[in-house]
């Protein structure tokens, strides 16, 4: 026999699950309280009150939440009041941008665990921002400097892969300085390409742990596994309102620190500044044993830039397109970064690479994916001396020599 629901259970029932579906302005009805309506481009928050589930709201809390969802609106307020404007595909990109910040900022603040953590892919296809490519993957992990950790794991196929430990503030704002950085020069393998290593002793300041690793053929090749573990961790993780308000005032400011110089231009267009070498100190998540060089293009359609220059001798290197907000475009289609060990070089070994829309039929073409305008990115890791600027000109497509 079906189960017979009496008309005030059933009542019950539909209230729970409107609250469930509704929950804020229903709690605030269930007290006579009517919710706050918000007028159009007013910020709103709405907030449980302090007794709501046994007491573990707060009105702090609320507007923390609140904060940090008017920051990821920010994030588009940002790229469609630009002057001048953006193009259509770099606008379609700010708002994949939105969601890759957010994802960031709540494993690194919102979820990361000093006492246990673990490492978690910040870099990916569906996870692009502040200068990423499509030759590697980039894990972070946030550390407490008391504390002591093993890293361990495997190299795989990586031609290059490090770790780094960044140092400044812990409030969400960008590193700004190195504190340790191990690379496979300073690191142990076994035959296998395993290795083990303490991390301890870290200075105060001592705030995230980032790793890089990358390929030559990355489609192919196996990256690298980390695996980091706290010696000694706590029995059970702390959790309270005032340490998720502290996580998600964190992740609202790194947000904002990264909309602070994005969109990116730079001037002139369809050349390369000079490369500057490896730094002595960092600020954000940079790395501390490459050299880079920067540049942009503006072409038409039927125009190439030519890019013509050498490397010196380099564990890795690439040349990568970006759009204005440092991160590249969509490498499953076509190529939008290439990387040393698939450049064909001159005779005298130098290399030209030729970025332009159309296909002009040679072995180093870097697809604009359609854009008339982007940034040139170039790095080169663990280099014997800081790169020569390269030189480049811009030719009709059907100039191009091949």
């Amino acid at each position: 026999p079906r189960p017979t629901v009496s008309a005030s259970t059933a009542s019950n029932i539909i209230r729970v699950l409107i609250a469930y579906v509704f929950m804020v302005p229903t709690l605030g009805a269930l007290r006579g309280q009517e919710p706050p309506e918000s007028d159009e481009g007013q910020k709103c928050v709405r907030r449980l009150p302090s007794r709501a589930y046994g007491g573990l709201m707060s009105d702090d809390l609320s507007q923390a939440f609140g904060e940090l969802l008017d920051e990821l609106r920010a994030v588009e307020r940002k790229f469609r009041t630009t002057d001048p404007p953006l193009d259509e595909p770099d606008v379609l990109d700010g708002y994949r941008l939105a969601f890759s910040l957010l994802r960031v900022a709540v494993d690194a603040y919102v979820w990361g665990d000093k006492d246990n953590p673990r490492f978690v892919d910040v870099i990916g296809p569906y996870l692009k921002w502040g200068g990423d490519n499509s030759d590697a993957f980039y894990q972070l992990a946030p550390v407490d400097p008391a504390r002591s950790y093993r890293v361990s794991g495997n190299r795989g196929d990586s031609v290059y892969l490090s770790l780094t430990v960044y140092g400044g503030p812990d409030d969400g704002h960008y590193s700004n300085r190195i504190v340790r950085t191990l690379n496979q020069r300073s690191m142990e393998f076994d035959a296998d390409g395993n290795f083990e290593f303490l991390l301890t002793g870290l200075d105060d300041d001592a705030v995230v742990a980032l790793t890089r690793d990358y390929l030559d053929n990355p489609e192919t090749d196996r990256r690298a596994t980390w695996t980091i573990a706290a010696l000694d961790p706590p029995a059970r993780r702390r959790d309270d309102p005032a340490d998720l308000t502290r996580r998600l005032r964190a992740a609202k400011t790194w947000i904002s620190e990264q909309l602070s110089f994005i969109p990116t231009r730079v001037a002139p267009p369809n050349e390369i500044h000079e490369p500057f070498p490896v730094p002595q100190n960092a600020y954000g998540w940079s790395a501390a044993d490459a050299a880079y060089a920067m540049g942009a293009y503006d072409l038409r359609p039927d125009q190439a830039l030519i890019i013509e220059g050498t490397s010196p001798e380099c564990v890795f290197w690439n040349l990568c397109l970006w759009n204005p907000f440092l991160h590249t475009y969509d490498s499953a289609y076509e190529r939008v970064t290439i990387n040393g060990a698939h450049v064909q070089h001159e005779p005298d070994g130098s290399w030209r690479i030729v970025v332009s829309d159309r296909d002009p039929g040679h072995p180093n073409w870097v697809s604009t994916a359609g854009r008339e305008r982007g940034l040139i990115w170039l790095r080169w890791f663990l280099p014997e001396e800081t790169p020569h600027r390269p030189v480049c000109r811009v030719v009709d497509v059907a100039q191009v020599p091949r």
